[in-house]
């Protein structure tokens, strides 16, 4: 079981602090590794989950607390074991045919955007997405069940689902 606010990956000696990027190996597999955890827990409460990954005083990689949110929306509370964010992460909650959850939304993108980071999305189907606010564009990282799924949750909900979207292609596929 994960420990929220005082769990940190060491990252090897060949990386530096300034080295690491959002789409490191290292964030990868400790992104799987919370939401291995959050996912089913979001799914099950039918509310957001959200907080931050970056590096800890030492240079390490770490993760904030995840900070609760409603069945649509999370705001995290700022971190206290980072210094340096390089990314957030955000789940969905429960599958609902109401919702394209499926799919990051425009305002995940807008929220990430204002804050300067780039961001982690899990979806309810167990899909992984990778927010870049540089370019904005989000693009799958793994496909259905890559994370803890709903139950409930109904492939082909929300349609064709692609690999990627820029953020005006985004706006325009949830509005289908």
């Amino acid at each position: 079981m994960l420990k929220f606010a005082k769990m940190a990956v060491t990252l090897t000696p060949l990386f530096v602090p300034v080295t690491v990027t959002a789409q490191s190996a290292e964030e990868l597999a400790l992104v799987k590794e919370i939401f291995a955890e959050l996912n089913p827990q979001s799914i099950a409460e039918n509310k957001e989950y959200c907080g931050y990954i970056g590096l800890d005083d030492d240079g390490n990689l770490a993760f904030s607390e995840p900070t609760p949110g409603d069945s649509d929306s999370c705001l995290a509370d700022d971190p206290v074991n980072i210094q340096v964010i390089t990314t957030s992460y955000h789940t969905h909650a429960a599958f609902s045919p109401d919702y394209s959850s499926e799919l990051p939304s425009g305002a995940d993108m807008e929220g990430d955007e204002e804050e300067g980071t780039d961001g982690w999305v899990a979806t309810p189907g167990g899909r992984l997405w990778y927010i870049d606010t540089e370019d904005m564009t989000t693009r799958q990282i793994c496909g259905i069940g890559c994370v803890p799924s709903d139950p409930n949750f109904v492939a082909g909900d929300n349609g064709i689902i692609e690999q990627s979207y820029s953020y005006d292609e985004l706006v325009i596929k949830l509005e289908e």
